[in-house]
């Protein structure tokens, strides 16, 4: 899809959080409307004031994953007010602790249902859409962890997004609809509080969003860094086992899990 075509109309899920919110202002540098999804936040407001002082249109529309019944709103609600949807960016994600046996079972199904069920029933939501106007691009905001499981239930999240994301991509490649996977590794963002200012910033991700809809591929891993370690995992899954099942590794993975979980 040419991007910074006049009329083009995007929802971006999750928008305002870090990548969320980068992922917007990318889009409206290239004169794209966009419709705000998120629980509701004043950032979503204020996005939306960004956008219409750089000439676009932005509708702001409270959505809760979780429920069905505001997923299929929000897309009626953008059909209602812009008449077509051209592009689908699934950049919500919650986070749990990296052991599974430190994990509420609240906190399982949470993770599961914002991070895999939510972009299913969006995109199953859309692509009548799409597959009638015979265009369109879904991109899904995945993670490394979805390549190598060493983040308990959420890299299994991300693992099913991968599936997913294939899945659709075979399933509507007749249509001219796009199915992209965004696959970034460690970014700035309340998620990696820890981590500080040493990791790149969410505007690497916004920048891979706009390769994918201008030149649509399988997957995009940002930053390019971390394909060399992928490869790696993927060819010697026995190696990670070894290095990931250490006591000593599996404490350090927790250990910023356990010190948040005093805070809250």
């Amino acid at each position: 899809m040419q991007v910074g075509i006049p009329g083009l109309v995007a929802i971006v899920v999750g928008a305002s959080g870090a990548i969320g919110s980068a992922t917007v202002r990318a889009l409206i540098g290239q004169g794209i409307n966009v419709v705000l999804a998120a629980l509701y936040d004043p950032k979503l407001d204020a996005l939306a004031e960004e956008a219409r002082a750089a000439g676009v249109q932005a509708l702001v529309v409270a959505t809760d994953l979780r429920q069905r019944s505001d997923i299929d709103f929000l897309v009626a609600k953008t059909l209602v007010t812009f008449s077509r949807i051209d592009i689908l960016v699934n950049a919500a994600g919650i986070s749990a602790s990296p052991s599974v046996c430190e994990t509420t079972d609240e906190e399982l199904a949470a993770v599961i249902d914002v991070n895999l069920l939510g972009p299913a029933r969006l995109i199953q939501a859309v692509l009548p859409v799409m597959k009638a106007q015979r265009r369109g691009s879904i991109v899904n905001i995945g993670s490394v962890a979805g390549e190598a499981g060493i983040l308990g239930i959420y890299s299994a999240s991300k693992f099913g997004l991968r599936g997913l994301t294939d899945t659709i991509r075979r399933e509507v490649r007749s249509y001219n609809v796009d199915v992209t996977l965004i696959e970034p590794g460690f970014v700035r963002s309340p998620m990696n509080p820890a981590l500080g200012d040493r990791i790149p910033g969410p505007e690497i991700v916004a920048d891979a969003v706009l390769a994918a809809l201008s030149r649509p591929r399988r997957k995009h891993i940002v930053p390019p860094a971390y394909r060399l370690p992928l490869l790696v995992a993927g060819a010697f899954p026995a190696l990670i086992d070894v290095v990931f099942g250490h006591a000593r590794i599996q404490d350090r993975l927790n250990r910023d899990a356990r010190a948040q979980r005093l805070v809250n």
